[in-house]
């Protein structure tokens, strides 16, 4: 699967990206606001890693250049965290304040939309307003603030602290309909 936006491609991530995810995950910056992710990642993790679930989607995001040169920014996905939908992305260093996680952030919401997906959750930790920021602009709102936890950075573990936000994304189309041929609403 495939997503053009605006300025964005947003490809699979392919057994071939292993070097640029590592090279991405390895950034200290990038790697101490992942949730949950187990650190640090082997060249033979990333390499295997590729094939994901359809319905959970996960892109490199590009940004394409001319005479087919690609920058890879970072990585967009979407996953199953205690049974609930998350939204989880990183950029790198040199490509923030860009406006990139939000124009991805859009993409996938709507392919989430087109899976059937209905509700999203995503989390930052409350030292990262930049993230704070993307999630708002993508629609996100405050849901609760998670007491401070031990998370794995470098594999150390660090108490800390995150903002759980959520998203709705609407009403079902007339695809989802289940109730013999009228369209189903829920409310707002």
């Amino acid at each position: 699967m495939f997503i053009r936006s605006e300025r964005l491609f947003l490809r699979p991530i392919w057994a071939e990206d292993w070097q640029d995810l590592h090279a991405g995950l390895s950034d200290e910056e990038v790697e101490r606001n992942f949730l949950r992710m187990g650190w640090p990642y082997s060249p033979e993790e990333l390499r295997n890693g590729a094939g994901l679930d359809p319905r959970l989607p996960h892109f490199m995001v590009t940004l394409p250049r001319g005479n087919h040169g690609v920058d890879v920014l970072g990585m967009i996905g979407m996953i199953q965290i205690d049974g609930q939908l998350h939204l989880g992305y990183w950029i790198a260093r040199d490509y923030r304040g860009q406006g990139y996680a939000t124009e991805a952030g859009r993409a996938v919401l709507s392919l989430a939309r087109t899976l059937g997906h209905r509700h999203i959750v995503a989390r930052h930790y409350l030292d990262n307003p930049a993230s704070a920021r993307v999630l708002r602009k993508l629609g996100f709102s405050p849901l609760a603030v998670d007491g401070a936890r031990a998370e794995a950075g470098h594999g150390l573990p660090v108490l800390t602290s995150s903002m759980t936000y959520t998203v709705d994304l609407g009403v079902p189309s007339d695809c989802d309909d289940d109730l013999g041929g009228r369209p189903t609403r829920r409310a707002a």
